[in-house]
């Protein structure tokens, strides 16, 4: 079943973070979590809302629980409206304190987390992102083709999200879903998850026809909007195509392309002419999904050093600009 992949807390008040903590820690307990490991979760959530209450405005904690192979993981994204840090090496040394305290926050958070990831910008505010395995990781050397992550969160006051994603992956081809169900709540998340079991069942490589499998499958749901990617590792080919305003953006080193998608929502009425957009993957080192909008002017080179980040810290600064917090939000991030 595909639904939110994170939870999302209000942390713009420290009266919250009890609740936060008490969160996370069963979270912890509940999917087996050796005692250990749960102490230093305990102080990594200690720490976050720590520096929320010091420095920042707005905050806010995303909480999601993935498994990776054999292994599982809790995943903290931090956000604020703050006033930045410009100087992240010297913020991230322990023993340094912007407020006569001990200066244990980032570095504590930093030696804790099996995976840690942090960007900040003045004016602007700062996402850290911190990843604590059940079984600490062992550093592969193989690197995968292609990276796909995603924050996916329910419109506030729902349990389940109406937006979704899947990946499917093959000898040659890796092909991404992301799909927005119509409204929100169970029947939208029934519509997308209809949607994914039609994606994983049919057998072509081009979003066109994947998205005429999946139309009839959808029929008795709301329906949904969606776009679907192919990426063909061997001939080094991306194919897009998308029904409905899931906003789509390629970039590259020196390119940037926005995919327009048809009119039309998947399960009711799709365009009899359709054809898949096709782009070699050498252009483009990155591709953004997002049911939420993106904004034709956003571009990784207006926040200095976010493509350096991890996938999910740039998912998440598109999230921090966008999310209207009324609706299911989704961004995916596919990096090449």
């Amino acid at each position: 079943m595909v639904s939110a992949t994170h939870k999302s807390f209000d942390a713009s008040d420290r009266s919250y973070y009890a609740i936060i903590k008490k969160e996370v820690h069963n979270l912890a307990l509940a999917v087996g979590f050796e005692e250990k490991r749960i102490a230093e979760l305990d102080i990594i959530v200690a720490e976050i809302t720590s520096n929320l209450h010091k420095y920042a405005d707005n905050g806010e904690l995303l909480i999601g629980h993935f498994k990776h192979s054999n292994n599982e993981y809790i995943e903290l994204i931090s956000i604020d409206n703050g006033p930045g840090m410009s100087d992240l090496p010297r913020m991230l040394a322990d023993g340094y304190s912007s407020t006569n305290t001990m200066g244990h926050g980032l570095g504590s958070i930093k030696r804790l987390s099996d995976q840690f990831d942090i960007f900040s910008t003045k004016g602007w505010g700062t996402i850290l992102l911190s990843r604590v395995f059940k079984i600490p990781p062992v550093k592969s050397k193989h690197k995968k083709t292609v990276q796909v992550k995603a924050i996916v969160v329910a419109k506030p006051g729902e349990t389940l999200s109406g937006d979704g994603y899947y990946v499917k992956v093959t000898d040659q081809h890796i092909k991404v879903m992301l799909g927005d169900g119509l409204g929100h709540g169970p029947e939208a998340n029934l519509a997308v998850n209809e949607a994914v079991k039609a994606f994983k069942l049919c057998p072509s490589h081009s979003p066109v026809e994947i998205i005429r499998y999946i139309h009839p499958e959808v029929r008795k749901t709301r329906g949904l909007v969606a776009t679907i990617a192919v990426f063909d590792l061997q001939q080094q080919i991306l194919s897009i195509a998308g029904v409905g305003n899931i906003s789509a953006k390629l970039q590259g080193g020196v390119m940037a392309k926005s995919p327009l998608a048809y009119n039309g929502i998947i399960g009711h009425n799709i365009p009899n002419t359709m054809n898949d957009q096709q782009m070699n993957l050498e252009d483009y080192n990155q591709l953004i999904l997002c049911s939420d909008g993106i904004r034709s002017r956003w571009e990784n080179n207006k926040y200095p050093g976010l493509a350096r980040c991890d996938s999910t810290i740039q998912a998440a600064a598109i999230y921090k600009d966008y999310a209207r917090r009324t609706d299911d939000m989704s961004v995916l991030i596919a990096k090449i």
